[in-house]
C-alpha cells in the first residue's frame, strides 16, 4: 500500500511496538492510535479532564502534521479507568469538539499503560476529496 501516509512522532512506544502514530488511506481516512497525555516522555496533567485535553492535543498535532485539524475529525473514542470521570473526560470532549460533533463512544476499561492514565484517546479524520 505505497499510496498510505504514516506519522511517527519519535515516540519510543512507536519503535518498540511496531505502530505509527497516524495513518492515512488512499481513500481520505486518517486513523490516530491511541493517545496519553505523556508529553515528553512525562506524564502532564493530573485530573482525567487535563489529561482528555492533553491526549487529543496529542490526537491532533499528529493530525496537523497531516494537513489536517479539528474540524476533519469525524470519530472519537475514549476510553476510561473510571466511570466516575465522564463528566470530567466529556466537558473536555465538549470544549474541543462541540462545533465538530464527531461521532464519539465513551468505554470504561480496567486500566491504561501507566496506573497514572486515566484517559487514553482515538481519533479518526477524514480528508474531503476535491470536486
Amino acid at each position: 500500500m505505497s499510496d498510505v501516509r504514516r506519522v511517527n512522532t519519535g515516540a519510543p512506544w512507536e519503535e518498540e511496538f511496531g505502530y505509527s502514530r497516524a495513518v492515512e488511506l488512499p481513500n481520505g481516512l486518517v486513523l490516530v492510535s491511541g493517545c496519553t497525555s505523556i508529553i515528553d516522555g512525562q506524564i502532564a496533567g493530573g485530573g482525567p479532564y487535563e489529561q482528555a485535553i492533553n491526549s487529543f492535543n496529542v490526537a491532533l498535532a499528529a493530525l496537523g502534521r497531516l494537513g489536517l485539524g479539528r474540524d476533519d475529525v469525524v470519530r472519537t473514542r475514549m476510553y476510561l479507568t473510571h466511570a466516575r470521570d465522564v463528566e470530567e473526560v466529556g466537558r473536555a470532549h465538549k470544549e474541543l469538539f462541540d462545533t465538530v460533533r464527531p461521532a464519539a463512544s465513551m468505554i470504561i476499561v480496567s486500566g491504561l499503560v501507566d496506573p497514572s492514565l486515566v484517559v487514553e484517546v482515538e481519533v479518526e479524520a477524514f480528508r474531503g476529496v476535491s470536486a
